[in-house]
């Protein structure tokens, strides 16, 4: 009989013997990943139990109940709850309103576009809700348009005081109109045998200065964007000091608007007028008068259903969507103004009521860009059980990334490729998963796996061994 620890030891051996041990619990592939990454067993939080039997005893079952970060393993929650509270047809609505007569194609008065949440007015969406306007016979508007964003409350906040990434599309804030996530997306198209790449941005911005073309240059497509040298710091202007070598090809760079405020005005009048519509006052802020608001709006604008909002939200793990998805639950009757306090408030409460009143997970902002969130692998397991139980499976399914395949997983290298659906998180000094992995046996399991340890970043091989080995039973 092997003991883990002798009986005269110095502290330093003592703190090896007992994270070796904790490691040899594991699973042995699980355990030699870990090694290999340089992350003690006591920083990780794994469990592998039946997706169907909540009764089943755990196959693994390792610190499930350490209240973990789990980065935008925390979508899962909001996603899953939204569905069931709004159901999967919900859709959200954008209200038109005109204060004046139109007359010869032109409107003699404001424009109104109210946002009450929808989480994909991007850009073309937004060019089919202009494009209605004109199939009413506006083609000119002698006042305003108006931009409500009243549906919402959230407070000012520096893009970058997350991470130091202001520019970074995932760093947005959250609006009750937001439009194309407040992104620019440039595309670099070098011409045929020539000397240059035109540049596209969509949306056009307007008032804002661009540069429509840049050097191409030879050598190796590495770091492009460094290499073209852009210059982002005057919201009015975007200038390029580098060039782009030619054997890139063509590439597309999204980046968030330096003004994140005047984006939406920006954006609508750019489009407006590309469309060849005349406006001859301004796009602003504004709140859309109460006599209107009892009226019926000239049109109403609806996104997406929330299924497939919560399929983008979940393969490709967007945290801006996933925010308004979470600020939806806080209207109450799709009413008043959204605050994130009523949003928790709301998931506490559903959270109580179907997965019960152990392990309540700390929510922040519902996505997972957040230092304060926390839950533990046992409460996942159990979300991921009642998820499987209920009539909503094939959607909450259907959202997650499939290993090899597609969304946030389309890199993974475990070898059980396509046989897991799995929701990923990563922030930095985190790494994790939660979803579901197909067995050798027939068995579906619900697999979670947190690490929080400063060689997270590291971490990709041990969530693949854990999935392989789920997927290994017999």
């Amino acid at each position: 009989m092997a003991f883990c620890f002798p009986l005269r030891l110095s502290m330093a051996w003592l703190i090896f013997t007992v994270s070796a041990c904790a490691q040899a619990q594991l699973p042995a592939p699980v355990a030699e990943a870990l090694q290999l990454a340089r992350i003690p067993a006591n920083a990780t939080a794994f469990l592998v139990v039946d997706a169907l039997d909540a009764k089943a005893a755990p196959r693994l079952q390792h610190r499930s109940e350490a209240p973990m970060h789990a980065a935008s393993v925390m979508k899962l929650l909001t996603t899953y709850a939204a569905l069931d509270l709004l159901g999967p047809a919900f859709s959200w609505t954008t209200p038109v309103y005109v204060d004046g007569p139109v007359r010869d194609g032109t409107l003699n008065g404001n424009l109104y576009i109210q946002g009450q949440g929808d989480p994909q007015l991007v850009m073309e969406r937004l060019w089919l809700l202009l494009r209605r306007v004109q199939s009413l016979g506006i083609s000119r508007i002698s006042g305003d348009i108006v931009l409500d964003n009243g549906a919402f409350y959230v407070p000012d906040q520096d893009p970058g005081a997350f991470d130091g990434e202001p520019l970074r599309p995932y760093n947005a804030r959250p609006e009750a109109l937001l439009i194309n996530y407040k992104s620019l997306v440039m595309t670099f198209t070098p011409e045929p045998g020539g000397r240059v790449a035109r540049v596209q941005y969509d949306p056009p911005l307007a008032g804002v200065q661009t540069q429509d073309s840049v050097s191409l240059s030879s050598g190796t497509c590495n770091d492009y964007r460094a290499g073209l040298k852009a210059d982002f710091s005057d919201p009015l202007r975007i200038r390029f000091g580098g060039a782009l070598p030619a054997s890139c090809g063509e590439k597309i760079w999204p980046i968030a608007y330096a003004d994140p405020t005047s984006y939406a005005p920006r954006a609508v009048q750019g489009l407006w007028r590309s469309m060849g519509a005349g406006l001859e006052g301004n796009v602003r802020w504004g709140t859309v008068p109460s006599k209107l608001q009892e009226a019926k709006p000239l049109l109403e604008w609806r996104s997406p259903p929330l299924a497939e909002v919560v399929r983008e939200i979940n393969k490709y793990s967007n945290n801006v969507m996933a925010q308004q998805v979470f600020l939806t639950l806080g209207r109450e009757g799709g009413v008043g103004t959204a605050r994130a306090e009523q949003s928790r408030a709301v998931l506490q409460k559903w959270w109580e009521t179907h997965i019960g009143t152990d392990d309540l997970p700390l929510v922040d902002n519902g996505a997972g860009l957040s230092r304060t969130e926390r839950i533990n692998a046992r409460a996942l397991g159990q979300l991921l059980q009642h998820a499987y139980r209920s009539p909503l499976m094939p959607e909450i399914v259907a959202s997650l990334p499939i290993t090899g395949i597609d969304g946030t997983l389309t890199r993974s290298k475990a070898r059980a490729a396509g046989s897991a659906h799995l929701k990923t998180g990563s922030l930095q000094g985190v790494n994790a998963i939660a979803g579901y992995v197909d067995a050798a046996s027939g068995k579906r399991y619900a697999v979670v796996a947190l690490i929080n340890h400063a060689n997270a970043a590291a971490a990709r091989p041990v969530l693949d061994a854990l999935v392989d080995w789920a997927a290994q039973d017999k």
